[in-house]
């Protein structure tokens, strides 16, 4: 939760992770699309960012009881 940037760099890929407030996003990306620049910020378990063409995922990992998803009968 603590508000930082991470820079991911490995042979010619580029991108910059951002946590702000608690959630994720893709600050920067040196990609042709930049899609990923796209994506809502993420802040819940198995939420994910995907920047396919630099083979970077971005994923919440933790605790799977984070709230109620749907209820079935």
């Amino acid at each position: 939760h603590k508000d930082t940037e991470i820079t991911i760099e490995e042979e010619g890929i580029f991108n910059v992770m951002r946590i702000t407030d608690g959630k994720a996003s893709m600050a920067y990306a040196n990609c042709p699309d930049k899609i990923c620049l796209d994506y809502k910020p993420i802040s819940r378990v198995r939420e994910q960012i995907v920047c396919l063409p630099n083979k970077v995922v971005i994923e919440i990992r933790g605790s799977f009881d984070d709230g109620i998803d749907a209820v079935s009968e």
